[in-house]
């Protein structure tokens, strides 16, 4: 068996064993990026809305949450955008989980496609940089730089706690698990 594992050719998410630190980082991203899609499949409304207790977060919750960090990671800070909808007319200063609370009122469906959309975008614009090196036309909260390649590990990281959480979830809804 564990033969086998030295001969393939790629990791289990799908990144070759060697490529350039690119391929590698968008490979990773793009693996949490369908886990959490994938922890999600099949659910309706009530059970992308149940919390765990003892916290309030759901998966519905997670999925516009990681729309809404697409669009500020990529598109506000990478490329200097304005948020896009609905994050830009979202009411920040009233609630500061607007994307936690608001999305139980949302389809299950609008949902991943938010977050679908949202991906699409961030790649076009890491496309368009061209460089891991490329600075981003924003900055941190400190007025920091930041560099794509930042950004890329910045969102495995993200992801990867959160398809933890997305696990754990799946599992109590249904005992769905390695979906």
């Amino acid at each position: 068996m564990t033969e086998a594992l030295f001969e393939d050719t790629r990791h289990p998410t799908g990144a070759p064993y060697v490529a350039d630190e690119s391929t590698t980082l968008r490979t990773f991203l793009d693996f949490h990026r369908a886990t959490l899609l994938r922890q999600v499949a099949g659910l309706d409304h009530e059970q992308l809305n149940r919390p765990f207790p003892p916290t309030a977060m759901t998966l519905a919750g997670l999925l516009k949450h990681m729309a809404y960090v697409e669009d500020i990671w990529f598109g506000v800070r990478l490329a200097g955008n304005s948020p896009v909808p609905p994050f830009d007319t979202a009411p920040w200063d009233d609630d500061k989980d607007w994307e936690f609370t608001s999305a139980s009122e949302d389809d299950p469906e609008a949902l991943c496609t938010l977050l679908r959309d949202a991906i699409a975008r961030s790649n076009e614009l890491t496309d368009a940089a061209g460089s891991l090196d490329q600075i981003a036309a924003g900055t941190t909260r400190d007025g920091q730089s930041i560099s794509l390649r930042w950004i890329l590990v910045h969102m495995i990281e993200e992801y990867a706690r959160h398809c933890g959480h997305a696990d754990l979830m799946r599992e109590a809804i249904d005992g769905k698990v390695d979906l």
